[in-house]
This record gives C-alpha cells, structure tokens and sequence, in this order.
C-alpha cells in the first residue's frame, strides 16, 4: 500500500502539469495541421486532443468534430478520406460530392504543406517564447569566465589560468558559460583548442576533456565531458542584456535551432555509443522534469515548452513512415517520379514505422518505470 501511496502522489505532483504542457504543444502542432488543412480545402472530419474515448466535443459550423478524448499523449486531425495509418486510398470509398475536399484529390505539393504545417508550426510556437523571453525579460548572460581551475585536471595541464575570458573553441565564438559546457561536455575525449584572453593578450590553449560518467535525477547514466573550469556564480557576474523585437527574434530563432542540433548530437551520442540509451526517457522522465521546471518560476518554464515544441516538431520530421516525416518522404517519391508509391508499399512503410515506434516506447517507459520503481522501493 506505501507504494501505490508512493506512486498515486508521484502522478499527481508531476504529472498534470506535464499534461497541461504537452496539450498545448500537440494542440499547437495540430492547429497546424488544422489551418493549413482548411487553407487547402481538405474537408476535416475531426480535431482530437488524445486518444480513446471522446471526453466531449462539439461540432464547429464546417462539420469538424472538435473532441478531447481519455487519453492525453497526443492527438490527431482526421480527414474525410482517412481510412487507415497510411491515409492512402480512402478516397475510393467517398460520394463523387465528397471527393473534392478529400486530402488525396489535392496536389503532392498541398499534401505536402498540409503535414509540414505542424512541425512548423512547433517551431513557430518556440521562437515566439523565446522571442518574446528575449523582449520582455531580457537575456542572462554568464560570461565564459575561468573563476577557478581543478588541480590536475585538463584545464591545470591545458595552461588555464582563473580570470581566464574563454572566447572561441575550434575556431568557433563562444559568448556564454552555457556554450562552453555543451561543447566540453559533448566532446569527451577529443581535443580541444581554446582561444582566451588573458589581461587583453590572446593566448591560445588546447585541452582534452575526461569522460566523467554520472546519473541524473531518474538513475540514469549517461557521460559527459569535463575540464575542471569552474565558474563564477556570483549575481553581479550575470548580466542581463535587454534587445530590440528584431534581435530577440533572431535570437529566439537561433535557441530554436540550438535546441534542435542538442537533440541530434544526442541522438548521434546514443547511436554511436558515446552515450548510454539507459538516459533516454519517455512520459515519465518529461513529466518529472517539467514539474521541477514549473517550481523555478514562470520564465523557466516558457523556456522549457519552448525546448518541448522545438524537438517535437524535429522529431515529427524524422524520415520514419507513421510521422511527418514519413509521409513528407513519400511525398518526395511521389514528386519525383511523378507518381504515387503504390499502396502495398505504403502500407508495408507504415507498419515497419509503427513498428519501430512501438519498440521505443516500450524501450523508454520501461526505463522510466525501472528508474521509478527503484527510486520508491530504495532499490539499486
């Protein structure tokens, strides 16, 4: 009983709060889909908001049943010629008067913009909270300032010095502490150059971070890279920079992009075995991460559905038949040699991309679930 107690009290603190972000994410993503959809005249059938049995809805003056159902990890826009995972052939069962607003009957170049529109749309989403953090509150900036070395680090036999301004790695400007950790941390192992200036001279140093092995807050490991540069985490060594609407645009798109490439070069990690896939997570790690996101403040957590918009968007655009992407790489055949694939293998795509989909979040749940269990029973 101590541990359903345990964990009835783990989904009420972590996890409406996940739900109410990721509802507005995949809403987003499919009002997307949605507007694009009506632009191009596709008769849709339904707007849901998760899946399962229909909690309520209403229908709006078009005839498209907007429904919020049980279950809130995801949701979906149906058209009227939407028959199966694949949306291929529905057509053929519709009334010639129905034909014109199906999603088949419109060129490839309209289909393609219609499953486009909601990654884009996740994009647009995080630009504009970044956008407007950048305009609103400002940007806090922690300058890549040396405040302390380890002894006998890399840093320590690299020649780093406190007082140190780090200004480029590999060649490459470099303006804030955050920059300097994710290119030290994604790079263990591998030799660095640093260019920093000390009292107004340019000195140029190399350092090749260790490999430090840790465990996050859900158990599990995953590895980093490290050169013993401490920073300064004094208040008056951050400084809050306020910027014109143009520049925090461009701002928020450049953190945009920045969230994107973070999310490759893990994946990447993973694939090439830098990196254990014991740290991928799935719901649960979200959900307890967006909690401790939200008791940070409000401007924290814009940031963090930002982050959430951005790599959902990039992860719908992943090439795998059954996502955005799947369905915009068949588009790309179809554009090409100026046909369809055919249906069997289309099907046959989105059964593999299912599949696939399947495997991983079994992969991942069960990592969270192992990582919970253990955390509740004091095990491992």
């Amino acid at each position: 009983m101590d541990f359903l107690a345990s964990l009835a009290g783990w989904i009420w603190q972590y996890g409406v709060m996940f739900l109410l972000v990721l509802t507005l994410v995949v809403f987003i993503h499919e009002l997307g889909h949605f507007l694009v959809a009506r632009w191009c005249g596709v008769t849709v059938k339904a707007f849901s908001i998760g899946f399962g049995p229909e909690i309520f809805g209403f229908y709006d003056k078009y005839g498209t049943r907007w429904r919020f159902a049980w279950i809130p990890l995801g949701g979906y826009v149906k058209f009227i010629d939407d028959d199966n995972p694949s949306s291929f052939g529905g057509e053929k069962q519709l009334k010639p008067s129905e034909r014109a607003g199906a999603f088949h009957s419109k060129s490839v170049g309209a289909r393609a913009a219609v499953v486009a529109a909601g990654p884009i749309a996740n994009f647009i989403l995080a630009i504009a909270l970044y956008s407007g953090l950048n305009a609103t509150v400002g940007l806090h900036i922690l300058p890549p300032l040396v405040d302390a070395v380890v002894p006998h680090s890399p840093a320590e036999r690299g020649g780093f010095k406190p007082g140190d301004m780090i200004v480029a790695i590999n060649g490459n400007k470099i303006d804030r502490f955050d920059d300097l950790q994710r290119i030290v941390g994604s790079s263990a192992g591998e030799e660095l150059s640093f260019t920093v200036d000390r009292d107004g001279k340019t000195v140029q140093l190399k350092a090749t971070p260790n490999v430090d092995e840790q465990r996050d807050a859900m158990g599990r490991t995953f590895r980093r890279g490290l050169i013993g540069i401490q920073r300064a985490i004094a208040p008056d060594k951050v400084r809050t920079v306020h910027v014109g609407l143009p520049e925090a645009v461009m701002l928020g798109v450049s953190e945009t992009y920045g969230n994107i490439t973070a999310t490759l070069a893990g994946l990447r990690d993973i694939i090439t075995r830098r990196q254990s896939a014991e740290q991928m997570g799935g719901p649960i790690m979200m959900a307890e991460v967006t909690a401790k996101v939200a008791e940070l403040g409000i401007e924290p957590m814009l940031r963090w559905i930002a982050f959430i918009s951005a790599n959902i968007g990039f992860l719908n655009l992943l090439p795998i038949p059954v996502l955005d992407g799947g369905h915009l790489m068949f588009y790309a055949f179809e554009a090409v040699r100026r046909k369809p694939a055919s249906e069997r293998l289309q099907q046959m795509g989105f059964q593999v991309g299912l599949a696939l989909l399947m495997m991983l979040m079994v992969f991942v749940n069960f990592n969270d679930i192992m990582n919970v269990w253990r955390r509740l029973t004091g095990a491992g």
